[in-house]
């Protein structure tokens, strides 16, 4: 191996595996804005694709609201800086948390960078269109919808599942974090 290619791989294996874990927050960035892109450019709402039918279907939607099209409705000239906003809020604690994490709990990271690419891959729809582009539709037969969603939806659907699932398996973790071996033994 020369002695520029040791030095680089010195240097990258001396990153905290923590901040490995941002590569994964690119991807669902990444791959949450060609889908919907795709989704614009090949859907039209009043011709779906059925993919399982009866159960599943991609169909073109603006989501104006938030998760589910909560507040899709509500019509203020606050509205998309109070979402931007929030967002915003959501990126900085996680990116906080995530520094304050010890590299070993690797599942707690995981799930903060697959988070936080669903959320920054809907804040940046909003940014750049005013709404976010939902394309997947699950249904039962014509009984039952759930609100179209997208692959940013998914991502941080299953970042909170793992979140969870992390603080399942590690309750302990958590208080004694910011405890000294002295105050653990008193």
């Amino acid at each position: 191996m020369r002695l520029q290619e040791r030095s680089e791989w010195k240097i990258r294996s001396q990153l905290p595996m923590k901040n490995r874990y941002f590569f994964i927050t690119l991807l669902i960035f990444l791959l949450d804005h060609a889908t919907k892109w795709l989704a614009f450019e090949k859907l039209n709402a009043s011709s779906p694709i059925e993919i399982i039918p009866g159960y599943l279907r991609l169909s073109y939607a603006q989501n104006t609201g938030v998760a589910f099209g909560f507040f899709d409705k509500v019509e203020s000239e606050w509205k998309p800086y109070i979402l931007a906003a929030l967002a915003i809020a959501a990126v900085m604690i996680l990116l906080i948390y995530s520094s304050r994490t010890p590299p070993s709990r690797k599942l707690l990271h995981c799930a903060l960078a697959i988070t936080l690419g669903g959320i920054l891959g809907n804040f940046a729809d909003r940014f750049l269109r005013g709404y976010v582009v939902d394309f997947i539709e699950f249904h039962i037969h014509e009984a039952f919808y759930w609100p179209n969603f997208n692959v940013a939806d998914s991502a941080i659907t299953v970042g909170v599942a793992l979140l969870l699932l992390d603080t399942v398996k590690n309750p302990a973790v958590e208080e004694t974090a910011g405890q000294s071996p002295a105050d653990e033994q008193s």
